[in-house]
């Protein structure tokens, strides 16, 4: 009798070392492991890093034209009964012209991205969409990029100045938007060249 109750306790032993050897398998996954220690920085497709977005642009153009023609006719003829005829045509145009454009832009946001694709040297492409609505305007900024994953700083936020093929739409849409549109006949005018 001894001896079967230390062949049922082994047996039993046995089952539950299997059992718990069975679940442990399941508490260590590599590929979505991260260390209380360690890196929290994007590096997988999924991962979401901050974007810090400060962007500062400015152009002008500026264009001068001017031309001159003149051009003139002379014509004399002369004939047996009416004596000498004498005619003259002449026309001269001149044109003068000068357009400026300057505009500025300025840009600063905070967007979560996430990478959507890592690449086969390590870069990571990254997407992100925030849409803002304030009392009826509506703003959406989209954008798009790849990222080093040098460029990722500690806390996981990258500057938009270190996306490589950056692509930012800034889009507005609403009353504030709509007003500082040209209207109908600005529009009509420049349609003709007119304007």
């Amino acid at each position: 009798m001894r001896h079967s109750l230390i062949r049922l306790l082994a047996a039993i032993g046995a089952v539950w070392c299997a059992i718990g050897i069975a679940h442990a398998a399941n508490l260590f996954q590599p590929d979505t492991y991260q260390s209380l220690t360690g890196d929290r920085r994007a590096s997988r497709t999924g991962d979401i890093v901050t974007i810090l977005v400060y962007e500062n642009s400015s152009a002008s153009n500026t264009a001068d034209t001017s031309t001159n023609a003149n051009f003139s006719v002379n014509s004399k003829v002369s004939t047996l009964f009416a004596g000498n005829n004498q005619a003259q045509v002449g026309a001269g145009d001149t044109y003068g012209g000068r357009g400026q454009i300057q505009r500025t832009g300025r840009l600063l946001a905070q967007i979560s991205a996430t990478v959507t694709e890592t690449l086969p040297n390590g870069d990571l492409i990254v997407t992100g969409d925030q849409n803002i609505d304030v009392n009826g305007e509506k703003t959406k900024i989209r954008l798009q990029g790849r990222v080093r994953p040098v460029d990722i700083a500690a806390n996981n936020t990258v500057q938009s100045n270190r996306l490589a093929d950056a692509k930012i739409d800034y889009v507005g849409d609403g009353f504030i938007t709509d007003r500082s549109k040209p209207g109908l006949i600005p529009r009509f005018l420049a349609w003709l060249g007119l304007w």
